[in-house]
């Protein structure tokens, strides 16, 4: 059962309870605009199947987009610590789902971050919610991985940052060259990463290695 008050919707189906907030001035703009998509492509909303896809993907779309209406940023800085900790932090296979925006398919990968502190720390929570935020937003992979690297940059100022990404693009494995394997990588590195071959072979393995 849906149950929509104010735009948070609770769903009890199949023993278990979600609640997603959503915008109902924007939920019914999309929806209308995906019943005008769907009729292009020769479909019948009315037929059973079609029903409510209209309002699901007005759902959908927001939920996956909610990077836009948090502050990344501000997710570090409410969790900065003073710590006398010079080595290099690592929170790896971090799992990223975001959306390609140049043909608005699904890309999905993995995350590696690291960071050097000068002083100061913030929760590894955090570091993996700033991949989250930033990675619901329409993106490109390049992207992506400078924005997580200059936030941590900027708010921490450690001694440097380093981010890789790997990933799958569905819009290289649905349509264009259909090559279902492939997989991109991207890295950004500042300070000591950049700068410093051993620590960034350093960065590079432990990523590489399983430890756990």
């Amino acid at each position: 059962m849906d149950i929509i008050n104010n735009g948070i919707e609770v769903d009890d189906d199949f023993g278990y309870s979600r609640i997603d907030r959503f915008n109902d001035e924007k939920t019914k703009i999309i929806q209308k605009h995906y019943e005008g998509i769907l009729e292009a492509l020769g479909e019948n909303i009315d037929r059973e199947g079609l029903e409510r896809t209209p309002l699901r993907v007005a759902k959908a779309l927001q939920f996956l987009t909610q990077g836009y209406f948090s502050k990344p940023d501000e997710i570090l800085k409410s969790a900065l610590f003073k710590e006398d900790y010079s080595q290099m932090v690592v929170v790896k296979d971090i799992e990223i789902y975001s959306m390609c925006e140049h043909h608005m398919l699904p890309f999905f990968g993995k995350a590696h971050v690291a960071y050097i502190p000068d002083g100061t720390i913030t929760g590894l929570s955090k570091i993996a919610r700033v991949v989250e935020l930033f990675a619901r937003r329409l993106q490109v992979q390049e992207r992506l991985t400078n924005q997580i690297k200059n936030c941590i940059q900027d708010v921490l100022n450690p001694v440097g940052v380093a981010v890789v990404i790997e990933a799958q693009h569905m819009c290289m494995q649905m349509r264009g060259i259909q090559k279902q394997s492939s997989v991109t990588t991207t890295s950004a590195f500042t300070g000591a990463f950049l700068n410093n071959q051993a620590t960034r072979e350093e960065f590079m393995h432990i990523i590489g290695t399983k430890l756990h």
